[in-house]
């Protein structure tokens, strides 16, 4: 069928990295700032990043707006001299409350001029990965000026989303996963609740239905809709360590091929809703089509958190919860 309503570019990756390589690669020159520790309140999280090109324009930000100007002016500095900068800044109150927090902190930030200190093949490398949905590191030992990515290691860092230093190191470690993204089989009541929840938890939502009277517009306003086959749907869309699938529909015919190929898959979560009673039936199905014990165990079901969910709200809740569990927690 392939009719797709909404886009399928949900991604809500920035585009830092790569604007810095594409105004380096344009001879305009590029520094990328990352804000490598903070304390208190700060405006950004660590990670976060700001790109300066040589002619001073910005994508990104590093504080929300409270150092910026300070960070471009040393930026500027730091590209003539081909060396990266450490620099430290105290936000106060007055300028916290400015961006929306009560009170102020301290952050810091890492300046590193692309080519000089941060090597173009890195920095392309990086961009790759990205753009290949492939979960990476970029560490850099702040003693020795070492620079290299890390696809593996760093385990508790890619699954809490969190950039930081090594314990006890001056390594810092920043972590570029792929966006979450949450994959739902049925468009019912259950999923008119559930696509806005998870949007604000940070999923970018897909749904995923061949019945045109069920997935339509008027039922989901806003939302990417895809009436092909679920088993087609995920294919096209691809299974990865940052996708969810949650499976809603109760008809084996549209679940099934969508959870076949996501059992063998590195989907961080999978989902069927039904009872204890329908999910043996899935269990003794799946059996049959030639599934391990440990594949079938992968599946939530009956799906979401016990929290003793009544109508359609509160089980996307429970659904939302307990993918939030395994993504954080692993089980």
């Amino acid at each position: 069928m392939s009719d797709i309503k909404g886009s399928l570019d949900t991604a809500r990756f920035d585009a830092i990295p790569e604007t810095a390589l594409a105004w380096h690669r344009a001879g305009r020159r590029a520094a990328l700032a990352t804000v490598i520790e903070t304390w208190g309140s700060a405006p950004r999280r660590t990670g976060a990043q700001l790109a300066i090109s040589g002619d001073g324009e910005i994508e990104g930000s590093v504080s929300g707006g409270c150092v910026e100007g300070a960070v471009i002016v040393e930026a500027l500095e730091a590209l003539d001299e081909g060396k990266p900068r450490e620099l430290e800044f105290g936000v106060s109150d007055q300028d916290a409350f400015a961006v929306g927090l009560a009170c102020g902190g301290t952050i810091r930030v890492l300046v590193e001029p692309v080519g000089d200190v941060l090597p173009d093949a890195l920095l392309a490398e990086l961009c790759a990965a990205r753009a290949a949905r492939t979960p990476v590191a970029y560490v850099v030992d702040l003693e020795s000026g070492g620079r290299q990515l890390a696809y593996d290691g760093h385990e508790t860092a890619f699954r809490m989303d969190r950039s930081g230093f090594a314990e006890d190191s001056r390594t810092f470690v920043a972590i570029h996963n792929p966006p979450l993204r949450l994959l739902v089989v049925g468009a019912v009541h259950i999923a008119q609740a559930l696509l806005p929840m998870a949007r604000i938890a940070g999923y970018d939502p897909v749904l995923i239905d061949p019945r045109g009277a069920f997935g339509s517009e008027a039922r989901f306003p806003g939302e990417t809709i895809l009436d092909d086959w679920p088993d087609e749907a995920v294919s096209k869309l691809g299974l990865d360590s940052r996708t969810a699938l949650v499976l809603l529909t109760h008809d084996p015919k549209l679940d099934d091929p969508a959870l076949e190929a996501a059992l063998r898959s590195k989907v961080f979560y999978i989902g069927a809703l039904g009872s204890t009673r329908t999910h043996a039936k899935r269990v003794a199905r799946l059996g049959e089509a030639g599934f391990s014990e440990a594949e079938i165990a992968q599946i939530h079901g009956p799906i979401g958190l016990d929290i003793g969910a009544s109508g359609p709200a509160e089980i996307a809740v429970s659904i939302i919860a307990e993918m939030t569990r395994v993504l954080r927690k692993g089980a």
